[in-house]
């Protein structure tokens, strides 16, 4: 019976290692192809159960940040129901949802692993491959891959820039965390790195939504530091670098000028261009979400309820979206404002888990910022590349931030 047991606590602990290098696998693999990082998502829950501590698992749907996702996944489950399109398409509007149902899994195995620091580090370390190939593409941009944009060698540049954007700052946050412990060549080490990421964003490719998050890192790093004085000096500095880059940067200078006649054109005709088409998605989806406000129109009737707003217009107006292009709108599309509600009260919880100090709590409110603001303008959770970082972000510094606690907690005792 004793030897029953043992050997039944050896097999789960082996396919909680094997989890853990599962999940290192997604790690390194999601800056680069989403259908190697899909294979290691389906791997790494093949692992998982196995090993699964019922209870525990319990014990995370019954916080806020555990149950969130899951009872969002459930009202879009529910929102299928009602739904005034093809079944093919509801089943499709839910698929979008079934990352979601990640977290509390990632939640209760990274609490009990040892092993979350790894993966972390192994999604910087890949990121560093990628800048390091962005660097290299743009200083010979004959080795630009054919149908990329100059500095882009895989995914795109959306997702390089937001990623980089995010493992700038956990850099910044590390550099910290290192001068307090006066550890000074991490501190150099550390704060090079991030330059290299934002220089990157600066000189070679970025994307709009990047230039929104920043500030806001800025204002959550300053005040995680030294509180409201904090918050001023962080703008300062940042103030001052955005100066320089902008000065610096003809690239930069030109993305801007160049959204700004896009608004203006859009605004005086109705052109369709990227920021025009933006605008509209908007205008549309508060018009849509109008004619149902409080449940939706159902789970997958973005792109049908798009399709009649867009009939017999022209321009912009006519142009027939399958994304609203605002995380918000594209649920409350669905759900109505009993779904945008759910969608709030997740971000806050994530966010809340990780109010505590510590450089995990950091880099899991790192995630949880970008993906919240970067959402204004793009349905970032529904996005293979940013809704995983997002899902694994806070599932495994979740987890780590959760274990730490415990461990604190008890050490107390």
């Amino acid at each position: 019976m004793i030897l029953s047991l043992r050997a039944k606590q050896l097999d789960r602990r082996a396919f909680s290692q094997l989890a853990d290098c599962l999940a290192l696998g997604v790690a390194v693999s999601l800056p680069w192809s989403t259908s190697v990082a899909g294979i290691f998502i389906a791997l790494w829950i093949l692992a998982y159960l196995p090993a699964l501590d019922v209870g525990a698992l319990w014990r995370e749907l019954g916080t806020a940040a555990g149950s969130l996702p899951v009872l969002l996944w459930a009202l879009a489950a529910a929102g299928m129901l009602w739904a005034g399109v093809s079944w093919a398409e509801r089943f499709d509007g839910l698929g979008a949802y079934h990352r979601l149902l990640f977290i509390p899994l990632l939640l209760e195995h990274f609490r009990r692993s040892e092993r979350g620091g790894v993966v972390l580090y192994g999604f910087l370390a890949s990121a560093t491959c990628a800048l390091l190939v962005s660097w290299i593409i743009a200083l010979f941009p004959t080795l630009t891959p054919h149908g990329k944009v100059y500095g882009v060698a895989v995914r795109d540049y959306i997702f390089q820039s937001g990623m980089f954007l995010i493992c700038a700052f956990a850099l910044i946050g590390a550099a910290c965390e290192f001068a307090r412990a006066r550890k000074w060549l991490m501190v150099l080490a550390s704060t090079c790195l991030a330059a290299l990421f934002i220089a990157n964003i600066a000189f070679v490719v970025t994307s709009r939504t990047v230039l929104v998050v920043a500030p806001l890192l800025v204002v959550a790093i300053g005040f995680r530091q030294l509180g409201f004085k904090g918050i001023v000096a962080a703008g300062l500095a940042a103030a001052a670098l955005a100066g320089i880059l902008w000065l610096q940067s003809s690239y930069l200078r030109e993305r801007a000028y160049h959204s700004f006649d896009e608004l203006s054109a859009y605004l005086d005709n109705g052109a369709a261009n990227s920021t025009g088409l933006h605008v509209e998605f908007l205008r549309k989806s508060l018009q849509i979400i109008a004619e149902a406000p409080v449940i939706g129109h159902g789970t997958g009737s973005i792109a049908d309820q798009f399709r009649r707003a867009a009939a017999g217009e022209t321009g912009a107006a006519g142009v027939a979206s399958v994304n609203p292009h605002n995380q918000i709108f594209a649920i409350a599309i669905q759900l109505g404002a009993i779904g945008a509600a759910v969608l709030l009260a997740m971000w806050l919880a994530h966010f809340m888990l990780f109010r505590g100090g510590g450089l995990t709590a950091w880099i899991g409110m790192v995630v949880v910022i970008d993906n919240v603001a970067s959402s204004v303008a793009n349905s970032h959770l529904f996005d293979f590349g940013q809704g995983w970082l997002y899902v694994f972000g806070v599932g495994v510094a979740g987890g780590m931030v959760l274990r730490n606690r415990g461990a604190a907690s008890t050490a107390a005792d």
